[in-house]
């Protein structure tokens, strides 16, 4: 808790993430929607069958420890994973770092079937997909947790969908390691440049308030209006110079949403961390930052890739189980292996970033099928995995039946091969089978 002194202990924090490859892990988080089976309405904090109580469940029988604001759950842990809430009381498992994919599944699966244990007798479906498909944000219970409070205020001053971002979208987001300054240099333009990528094949999100919304991945839609200040593909990562204190100077930048202190969180939204760190925080005046200011400022900033200690990978919809093992998969295969590294470093460094940005526009709306260098997204997809696939396969790690890694990658396969993504198969559901109604969604679908 030692006042930070210099903008160098910022960017030694971040550089303290340099690891050796054998020490490399991979953690996945996945977001997804509980929902009444009886009503397909959100569940409530309070009450039977609530959030709270779905909280308190999974601590007294599976081995959760309480996390509370207030006086009130808002999160669980266990060893190195967490239960956490988004603010619509979205149910979120942030897993532990492991070190293969067969562990990281093995993981997904479990939490999935603790949850379907204490949901299931209870009348209570969990959904994975990028946005609440049928209720009005309104209509969306708000979660007890003091940050929330202020990025509600603060959202509608930046753009036009922060709020259906908090309240309405899920994810699920996968967490790599880099052995160098250089390493996360090379894997962070990497990533940003074939973000695009990750969206269209894992597009998921085709309907607003019961209807189709024109959109494949809505999800993807709203962060372009959500807060220009801390969302987006930043250039600056592309540029001559990048490294931990060039994404230090991005962050100090960002303006402020709070502060904590003593269990309670202070309005610093809008203010500035460089303000902050010369003691002249209008919220704290005369206080200077700690790193575990810094740390919180850190999840504050919203990229389609972020810096931590740690790369996260932020560009996917939420899905179905398979999709939770395929999306870490995808980027293991890619950045985990020094030479297919270089090869999809090969694959994007010439693309401009009116072409990086032209592809963050348009595949939202379009997804594998956004026009690309005469051709389509699809056909960059393709290579993707291809790259993927060999890097999975370099890295030999076999699960008990023999099996490598590559296995994650078969729904991902199976989307390219057909160019449609999953918002494509649920838009024909509903234009057939489902009569134009998302109710079928939530039973065809659910966990």
């Amino acid at each position: 808790m030692a006042p930070i002194a210099d903008k160098a202990a910022l960017v030694d924090y971040l550089a303290a993430g340099v690891k050796p490859e054998t020490a490399f892990r991979i953690g996945t988080e996945h977001e997804k929607f509980a929902f009444h089976h009886a009503d397909l309405r959100p569940l409530d904090y309070q009450g039977e069958g609530g959030i709270r109580w779905l909280l308190e469940q999974m601590a007294e029988r599976f081995g959760w420890q309480v996390v509370s604001e207030g006086g009130l759950p808002i999160a669980l842990s266990r060893e190195r994973a967490s239960i956490t809430l988004e603010p619509g009381g979205q149910f979120e498992l942030s897993g532990a770092p492991l070190a293969t994919l067969h562990d990281t599944c093995r993981e997904a699966h479990r939490h999935l079937a603790e949850v379907k244990a204490v949901t299931e007798p209870a009348g209570i479906g969990m959904l994975g997909i990028g946005f609440n498909p049928k209720w009005r944000r309104e209509e969306i219970p708000r979660m007890p947790k003091g940050r929330y409070g202020i990025m509600t205020a603060y959202m509608p001053k930046r753009g036009s969908l922060g709020l259906d971002m908090m309240y309405r979208t899920s994810t699920i987001q996968t967490n790599l390691d880099f052995k160098s300054e250089a390493d996360m240099v090379k894997k962070y333009r990497v990533a940003l440049a074939l973000q695009p990528v990750a969206t269209a094949l894992f597009a998921n999100s085709p309907f607003t308030d019961g209807k189709p919304n024109g959109y494949l991945s809505y999800r993807s839609q709203i962060w372009t209006d959500t807060d220009p200040d801390r969302a987006g593909m930043l250039p600056f990562v592309f540029e001559d110079g990048f490294g931990f204190e060039r994404y230090v100077d991005y962050l100090l930048d960002v303006p402020m949403y709070f502060v904590y202190r003593e269990g309670r969180y202070i309005d610093a939204s809008g203010q500035s961390f460089r303000d902050f760190m010369a003691g002249k925080l209008p919220a704290l005046p005369g206080e200077l930052p700690t790193l575990s200011d810094w740390e919180d400022h850190l999840t504050t900033a919203f990229p389609e890739v972020r810096l931590k200690r740690y790369l996260e990978m932020r560009g996917a919809d939420g899905g179905p189980w398979n999709m939770i093992c395929a999306l870490p998969a995808l980027w293991v295969g890619l950045l985990y292996d020094g030479s297919v590294l270089d090869a999809a470093w090969d694959l994007v460094r010439d693309w401009s970033h009116a072409e990086r940005e032209d592809l963050r526009r348009d595949v939202p709306r379009l997804a594998l099928r956004t026009p690309f260098r005469g051709g389509t997204l699809n056909d960059v997809a393709k290579t993707v995995l291809e790259l993927a696939s060999a890097g999975l396969q370099t890295r030999g790690r076999a699960d008990l039946d023999g099996n490598d890694e590559r296995k994650y990658l078969t729904p991902l396969l199976a989307i390219q091969a057909t160019g449609r993504s999953p918002a494509e198969e649920k838009l024909a559901l509903y234009a057939g089978p489902w009569g134009e109604q998302v109710d079928p969604l939530f039973k065809q679908f659910a966990y």
